[in-house]
């Protein structure tokens, strides 16, 4: 479950996919069993956090996702010691991810001089709350501002129902995109490609993934705190193990219409970025052959080409 021993495995685990990243400059076979050590160690983060996803979260989703984290990890070790060294730029996106997202799940306020530094992930939460608040009221709703039962400060938004009922409608770090974002940031940081390429795969993504993220907050604080969505109301309760006729807008909106349009989404992105960063098709023929176990040549597939130093083009596996 989510907490101190969680937070300290993900750091062990970025650890050792960073001592792999450096040890493949000096010594390949050293830094493929690293790497491949590092795999495993990830296969057991996925294991701990399946009770989280499936029971506390309560998303099938995410919970089916981490269950196939688990093996999908350990296979991908197994390839890279077995000889498919393609697989290291996978790895260098799963350090460079960690180092995106871990300081903002793991490092708490600080006291400095009897100053007092907020925690990285306020500052991200609030600015999203208040984001989410202002659109809100663009279409005509205005909560009130509450404090988050979960972060201790003012991110939540409160709801009355015509009937009296009191909704509680939070954002915490999940609603906040950054698990896409450090995904986009990972694998863009770990192609070899040209800095202005970089750039602008990196202009395409996060910008993109952030206006959407705001976009489904709105959409979920406004049809749950409204009660928008109470459609099948039994059938969904027992779906997602709940007895609160409440959340039914809540699981519609968040757990089933959102995160199925979010995987679609991620999916054009991917596209896209990767028109300018062909680079990265390499990762996904290496994700296809896990799956499949079958070999992949994309780039010659899609008619993609990797641009040349010298303005030409080739097609690179």
């Amino acid at each position: 479950m989510p907490g101190p021993l969680s937070d300290a495995l993900a750091w062990a685990v970025i650890a050792l996919f960073g001592a792999g990243v450096l040890l493949e400059r000096y010594d390949e076979r050293v830094a493929r069993t690293t790497t491949a050590g590092a795999w495993v160690l990830f296969a057991l983060f996925w294991l701990q956090l399946i009770p989280h996803f499936i029971f506390e979260h309560k998303s099938y989703i995410e919970g089916f996702l981490t269950i196939v984290a688990v093996p999908a990890s350990v296979y991908a070790g197994w390839l890279l010691y077995r000889g498919r060294d393609t697989l290291m730029i996978l790895s260098r996106a799963v350090a460079v991810m960690g180092l995106v997202y871990l300081p903002f799940e793991t490092i708490p306020a600080i006291v400095v001089g009897g100053l007092t530094i907020p925690a990285p992930r306020q500052f991200l939460i609030q600015a999203v709350a208040d984001q989410t608040g202002f659109l809100m009221g663009l279409f005509g709703y205005h909560p009130e501002v509450v404090m988050g039962n979960e972060s201790g400060y003012p991110s939540a938004f409160l709801f009355t129902t015509p009937e009296g009922h009191r909704l509680h409608f939070e954002i915490v770090l999940a609603c906040t995109g950054l698990g896409s974002i450090a995904i986009f940031a990972g694998l863009i940081g770990a192609v070899k490609a040209p800095l202005d390429r970089k750039l602008r795969a990196l202009a395409i993504s996060i910008p993109t993934i952030y206006a959407l993220n705001l976009a489904r907050t709105t959409f979920i604080g406004i049809t749950f705190g409204n009660q928008y969505l109470q459609f099948f109301v039994d059938e969904v309760l027992f779906m997602f193990g709940s007895s609160d006729p409440y959340m039914v807008s809540w699981f519609i909106s968040d757990r089933i219409i959102s995160q199925l349009l979010a995987v679609f989404v991620l999916v054009g992105l991917t596209y896209a970025v990767v028109r300018e960063l062909p680079e990265l098709l390499t990762v996904i023929e290496d994700v296809l052959y896990m799956v499949t176990k079958e070999e992949y040549d994309l780039h010659e597939s899609l008619d993609i080409r990797v641009p040349r130093a010298d303005g030409g083009e080739r097609v690179e596996r």
